[in-house]
């Protein structure tokens, strides 16, 4: 009997050890591959509320680079690109072989190399290391990443590197990068022509570059296009479509919306690398036109900044913070909706309203406008006119300066800064102390200031955190800036405010302002949802001789309105609301007298609570001596009881602070204030 099968058996099982110790070497080889770092920084990206890309920000190495993820890529794309570059990516395991062999067989072939064989996993690789293409060595660290990249990553994986990292010209890299620049959509709406040209690009990105040898870059686009529908992935239909198709010969710049707000969210948190503000894109970009438009034309140094915001939620929808971002005369660059500036007449609805709700005065009060010198001060209206006794209603309507400096006396200045704190503002005082001068503007406020509580105005009298954040990360403690009866009066009033020439705006309550030497021009306004405010000027604040808030912000601020959508109505007025004329309110609100008038000596005096009283429960007896019955027991400026006897149970007066006011037969008048616990 023959001993030879013996030897083959002992040579193949040689021959199998040694293949299987060259497997396990090769193993061993691939599982030590030191992998490039597979994470690289992307652009920080401010988006709007539904998401939309609002500014995205240069990485530290001056690339655009925007994440995204597998499924955020339109899938006719990921096809393209796959057929195009790698037909078996799903079947191999980072090298294709036949691939890899028929590229060597060209080369030997041609004397050229003819395709390079390289797999996309294999091309993720060189990316990822940014290696040579052509050299031996750099080939085999190529294929050797690409095997390992296959063993740790899944495919969707690394088909997502390739995504983000791939270069698309310039400083593009990524094909969400490529997509904005080049189509100024998203990779997830890509048509076939321009998924086609990014399938092309990658391949010799800096030669095809749209915006630099469009005609390359189509010829390229073209070329995808046909070995697409040769190989069933496009219809002869789509494709003939996408052929007619334009191609790109620029890049578009990448947007840059509320460009001075997404600068600031993104300092103040440089760890997140994205950040989701309230911002609506739509009304953000509509209203960055109207700034636009606002200063053509007006010099090349006037400025403009918006808010507009959502009084309801609190939530800002639009801000502008100048007509341009770039460094030009105008220094746009400088957000002005933070910038200190003097206010105008614009506090004045302020400082009526907490008129109303200390129950100095009413709509109705008749007020003096004449000359009067508030030691040594004398204010001067706008136009030099004193109109002798009118209602404070038609005072505030005509932004009369001498009724509102009297109010401001009777009600204290210091009364008007706590209420602007109240709101969320934050007045900045010059020399500290506050004077009657800041009835008329002698203070600094910016325009979100403003903003904030006009917002209260709208909401009732209760201030509304104005925020830009969805989910903000502090809560807001809801404070009251006055009465609901109060802030509703004033709207009313306001509503009725005479508009510039040739605008309607019905149904929005506003107010303007123009800071002393014409150097700032105000129109703050809402409606029973919104609150627009309007700043106009020079961003150095040197004056702009004949500018004036009426006829310069007014008019950019109802435009506002009107790209907003459609006015929602003003509120009714609160059941305690007085709304009577002038003839029926009580004597003591029938004409404003100021602080020191005498009403009568024998007028009510009341003897219980006595002025800074706390009183517990839910229910006060009011004690009067002197004066003459019946008397009206007002709580806040509104009306709460009436009665013959000296001793009045009063009820429904809420906790916290009250001015209680007795009311005599006779029209005269006394006040305390107390807090209810």
């Amino acid at each position: 009997m023959s001993r030879r099968p013996a030897y083959w058996l002992w040579a193949l099982v040689v021959v199998l050890g040694l293949l299987a110790a060259g497997r396990d070497a090769f193993d061993r080889w691939v599982e030590a591959t030191e992998l490039p770092p597979l994470v690289a920084e992307t652009s920080v990206e401010v988006i709007d509320r539904d998401g939309v890309l609002l500014r995205p920000f240069l990485v530290a190495d001056g690339r655009w680079r925007l994440a995204v993820a597998y499924d955020g890529v339109d899938p006719r794309y990921v096809d393209m690109l796959v057929r195009y570059e790698d037909k078996r990516f799903w079947d191999h395991g980072g090298v294709d072989l036949v691939a890899m062999t028929r590229a060597v067989a060209q080369a030997l072939r041609s004397g050229r190399i003819v395709s390079g064989g390289s797999t996309l996993t294999m091309q993720v690789a060189r990316i990822l290391e940014d290696g040579p293409t052509g050299q031996l060595e750099g080939k085999l660290r190529q294929i050797r990443v690409a095997l390992a990249l296959e063993r740790r990553l899944s495919k969707r994986e690394i088909l997502t590197l390739y995504l983000n990292r791939a270069p698309f010209g310039g400083n593009l890299e990524g094909v969400r990068a490529a997509s904005i620049a080049y189509f100024r959509k998203p990779p997830a709406r890509l048509t076939p022509a321009q998924a086609a040209l990014l399938v092309a690009l990658p391949q010799s990105p800096e030669a095809r570059r749209p915006d630099r040898d469009p005609e390359a870059a189509r010829a390229a686009r073209d070329r995808v296009l046909r070995r697409m529908v040769r190989d069933g992935v496009l219809t002869g239909a789509t494709t003939e479509a996408a052929l007619t198709e334009a191609s790109p010969r620029r890049r578009h710049d990448f947007p840059a919306l509320a460009a001075h707000l997404a600068e600031r969210i993104a300092q103040e948190d440089p760890v997140a690398g994205t950040h989701q503000l309230t911002i609506d894109a739509g009304l953000q970009a509509s209203l960055e036109e109207l700034a636009a438009d606002a200063v053509r034309g007006s010099g090349d140094r006037m400025q403009v900044a918006m808010i507009v915001a959502d009084h309801r939620s609190g939530e800002v929808l639009a801000q502008v913070g100048s007509a341009a971002y770039r460094a030009d005369g105008r220094q746009g660059f400088v957000d002005m909706t933070q910038a200190l500036r003097s206010p105008g007449s614009t506090l004045k609805p302020l400082i009526y309203g907490l008129a109303f709700d200390q129950g100095l005065a009413h709509p109705e009060t008749l007020i003096a406008d004449r000359p009067v010198s508030f030691d040594g001060y004398a204010p001067q209206n706008f136009d030099g006119i004193f109109r002798g006794e009118l209602t404070v209603r038609r005072a505030l309507q005509l932004s009369l300066n001498v009724p509102v400096v009297q109010v401001l006396e009777a009600l204290g200045p210091q009364h008007l800064l706590t209420a602007l704190r109240r709101a969320g503002a934050e007045p900045d005082l010059p020399g500290g102390k506050p004077g009657l001068a800041v009835a008329l503007g002698g203070i600094g406020v910016t325009l979100e200031d403003l903003t904030r509580a006009f917002a209260a105005l709208a909401r009732g009298g209760e201030a509304v955190d104005l925020r830009v954040r969805p989910n903000p990360t502090e809560g807001f403690l809801p404070r009251r800036m006055m009465n609901r009866a109060a802030a509703w009066q004033i709207a009313d009033i306001l509503r009725d405010a005479p508009r510039p020439s040739g605008v309607l705006g019905e149904g929005i309550a506003y107010k303007t302002g123009t800071s002393y030497g014409y150097r700032d021009a105000w129109a703050l306004g809402f409606d029973g949802a919104h609150v627009v405010g309007v700043w106009m000027g020079r961003a150095d604040g040197t004056p702009v001789p004949g500018i004036y808030g009426g006829g310069l912000a007014a008019p950019v601020m109802f435009s506002a309105f009107e790209r907003i959508g459609e006015i929602e109505p003003l509120p009714p007025p609160p059941p305690e609301t007085l709304l009577v004329s002038n003839a029926r309110l009580p004597q003591a609100l029938q004409r404003f007298r100021p602080p020191g008038e005498v009403v009568a000596p024998e007028g009510p005096q009341i003897a219980f609570p006595p002025e800074g009283a706390i009183v517990e429960g839910e229910m006060l007896v009011v004690k009067v001596r002197d004066g003459e019955a019946p008397f009206t027991v007002l709580a806040n400026g509104r009306p709460v009881a009436r009665a013959q006897r000296r001793e009045i149970p009063v009820g429904e007066i809420g906790r916290g602070f009250s001015r209680l006011t007795v009311i005599d037969a006779e029209g005269r008048a006394a006040r305390v204030s107390v807090e209810m616990r």
